[in-house]
């Protein structure tokens, strides 16, 4: 049989052609950058990481590593607080909220969870631990950056306990427990008993309350 086919003109197949053609592209192009993200340095990756950065964080991170696969080592659990202002002038601190077991609840039984539930408190507190000393104080701008995106993140689910009265302060408090390794590993876990870190009160500006 010959021809184009009942109801497909040459141009509806052109047009089809060219959008399995852009959608192979898209998919090369994306696979491409997450393979460069995983991989370790080299040329390529050095020369285009802004592009490859900017494609693959935050949507798509990957959290193992090309040719050196290491799961996490660790349970995080991340709670925080607040302090509001009451009308009588008196500070009212609020009680510590469970912000992972939230994250943990949203993804059980989730055939699709949410990135945001899986990755984001995590990395977070991850981006903040590695930009700052252990008293707290940020080594350069990345710190405070970070230090900012963790605030307004513990603000943002704790907005609900607000009860409309005005944030001043937040403070987040993490607990690292270790996880033990299978029974076939010959890993040897560095840390035995459970890490708690308890951070300083960050005030809360105008501008952290903005969204809320």
């Amino acid at each position: 049989m010959g021809g184009t086919g009942p109801g497909r003109s040459l141009r509806s197949l052109v047009v089809l052609a060219v959008a399995a053609v852009v959608l192979l592209a898209a998919a090369c192009w994306h696979l491409a950058t997450l393979f460069l993200a995983v991989t370790p340095d080299n040329p390529v990756k050095s020369r285009y990481a802004h592009v490859i950065n900017g494609h693959v964080y935050p949507e798509f991170s990957q959290g193992w590593q090309l040719f050196a696969p290491e799961p996490l080592h660790e349970n995080v659990v991340v709670k925080a607080r607040v302090r509001t202002a009451r009308e009588s002038g008196n500070p009212r601190t609020g009680q510590w909220a469970d912000l992972t077991s939230r994250d943990v609840e949203a993804i059980r039984h989730n055939p699709v969870p949410s990135h945001t539930h899986q990755n984001m408190l995590r990395l977070a507190w991850n981006f903040y631990q590695n930009s700052h000393s252990r008293r707290d104080v940020p080594l350069g701008m990345r710190g405070i950056l970070f230090a900012d995106y963790l605030k307004r993140i513990a603000l943002q689910r704790l907005a609900g306990r607000l009860h409309g009265e005005r944030a001043v302060s937040v403070q987040v408090r993490v607990t690292a427990r270790p996880v033990p390794p299978p029974s076939w590993s010959d890993r040897t876990s560095s840390a035995q008993r459970a890490r708690h870190r308890t951070l300083p009160w960050w005030p809360v500006k105008d501008q952290d309350r903005r969204g809320l």
